[in-house]
Formats: C-alpha cells, sequence, structure tokens
C-alpha cells in the first residue's frame, strides 16, 4: 500500500483475535476514505516504545485496548475532557502540531449499544460490575452518568476496587465487594463483565444465585471471550445476555468520525462484522 495512505492501528496484548482492522476496511468501502488499519501486539514493557514508534513512523490515530488504556492516557500529550475525567483512554490520535491527543469513548460505545441495540435502560437500575481495570473505569462512569440507582464494583483484588470507587466519588451510589462476598449482594438489575478473563483464557467463577430472570447480562468483550460468561448468563436464567461486539462497532465508528470527520453507517459494518464472523 502507498505511503501516502494514511496509517492507523489497534495496539494490545493480545491483539490477533481483534476485529478492528475489518471494521476500518469496512467503514473505508462505505466511505471511501483510503487507509491503512493494522494490529500491534505489544506487551506491557513495550508500549510507550511502539506507541512513539507508530506515531514517529507517520501514524495518524490508534485504538488502544487492554491491557493499556491507563498507560495510554499517561502517555499523551493533550486529554480530552473525557478522558481527564476518566483517566483512561481507548484513542490516540496524532494532533497537526506534533503532540498525541487522548480520549475515552468506550463508556459511550457501551451505552449506545444496550439502549439502541440491546433492550437495555440502566436508569435506575442496580448495577454489578466485574472488574476494575481500564474497561470497568469508563463503563462505571457512563453507567452513573446514566442514572442508576447504584454500582457494585466486584473485583479479584479489592483494593483496585476500591481505587476506582474513589474515582468516582459518588459514596451513595457506590459499594465495593471482592468477587467471593457476591452472595450476599444483590439482587441486580444488570451485570457487567469488564474482566479480562475471557481474552486472558482465565476461569470467572460466578454463582448462579446472582442471576435471575429480570436480569440482564452484558460482557465488553465479544466473540470466544465473551462466549463463557454469556453461556453463565443463559444457564444461570438471566432474562437477556450480550457481548460487546456493537459496543466495539460504536467505539470504532467514532474513532473513525474522529480522525476522518465522517460517521460510517454503524448498523451494516456490524451486520457486515458479524457475517463475516459466522463464515
Amino acid at each position: 500500500m502507498s505511503a501516502a495512505v494514511p496509517r492507523y492501528a489497534v495496539i494490545g496484548h493480545p491483539i490477533a483475535h481483534s476485529l478492528s482492522p475489518r471494521l476500518h476496511a469496512l467503514f473505508s468501502a462505505q466511505t471511501g476514505v483510503a487507509l491503512e488499519y493494522i494490529a500491534i501486539d505489544a506487551a506491557p514493557g513495550m508500549f510507550a516504545d511502539t506507541v512513539h514508534t507508530f506515531f514517529a513512523r507517520g501514524g495518524h490515530g490508534a485504538n488502544i485496548t487492554l491491557p493499556h488504556k491507563a498507560a495510554a492516557f499517561a502517555l499523551a500529550d493533550a486529554r480530552t475532557a473525557t478522558a481527564q475525567r476518566l483517566g483512561v483512554a481507548n484513542v490516540l490520535t496524532s494532533l497537526p502540531d506534533g503532540r498525541t491527543e487522548a480520549d475515552s469513548n468506550d463508556g459511550a460505545g457501551m451505552l449506545a449499544d444496550m439502549r439502541g441495540r440491546r433492550g437495555i435502560d440502566p436508569r435506575g437500575g442496580e448495577v454489578l460490575l466485574l472488574g476494575a481495570g481500564g474497561a470497568a473505569r469508563a463503563a462505571a462512569f457512563a453507567l452513573l452518568d446514566a442514572g442508576i440507582r447504584r454500582i457494585t464494583i466486584a473485583n479479584r483484588t479489592v483494593e483496585r476496587a476500591q481505587a476506582l470507587a474513589t474515582a468516582l466519588d459518588d459514596a451513595t451510589r457506590v459499594r465495593v465487594v471482592g468477587l467471593d462476598d457476591l452472595a450476599r449482594c444483590g439482587p441486580f438489575d444488570l451485570i457487567v463483565n469488564a474482566t479480562s478473563a475471557g481474552v486472558q483464557h482465565a476461569t470467572l467463577v460466578l454463582s448462579a444465585t446472582l442471576a435471575h430472570a429480570r436480569m440482564a447480562a452484558y460482557d465488553l468483550s465479544y466473540g470466544p471471550a465473551a462466549r463463557p460468561f454469556i453461556e453463565w448468563a443463559k444457564g444461570a436464567g438471566c432474562r437477556a445476555a450480550f457481548d460487546g461486539l456493537g459496543m466495539l462497532v460504536e467505539t470504532a465508528a467514532a474513532s473513525f468520525e474522529r480522525w476522518h470527520g465522517l460517521r460510517p453507517d454503524v448498523d451494516a459494518a456490524l451486520a457486515g462484522i458479524s457475517a463475516g464472523s459466522r463464515s
């Protein structure tokens, strides 16, 4: 591909599973915007060097996925108000003056998918959030902004969950528990899995007693990574269970619009990527 074509990437670890390159190829075909978009695997110790090299060699923008969202925020030269509030970023953009800007559109993408496609309105509900990393951080702020009644954060390391609760700064609507203490909590209207267990091929053990017929389940991961949680939710009796493929498409579209000034057809891209994933 010609060097004149603008270069973009998704950076994470692991990254081979990412559908982002296929999504941006679909957006390119929809809009006629020529681009190169690749997946780059960067272990935590190599993330900063990988990002600096990518932009130094002409990269225009990058989507950032686990486990690098806090690191992306830290290395940026400029930060949007949303990223500044959250302390994490999933989008890095090269600015005209050479600086790198950090932004976060994870929370907005999650809510757009929940409300627009999944029939989930979290407003006024009791929410259980599993995990306390970068994705969980964006989800927690978005859910509180959406007007939930309360969020319970459960994480294997309680100290990380408490740090997230401190950042949220809403003592009346936020509580923290360990994963082993979930039996005394609930009932919940919505359970959101923001852990990296599926991507890391780790086991997330949840009791069926957490679920009930009025509760919805949503995994921020998608595809095989979300399958164990989705199967648990369905088997435990949740009224509905969804993975985060729609969220991925929403965040990818928002990134594309930030970089190119054009909003792609999200539903068409979701249909295309879903069909491709089944083939």
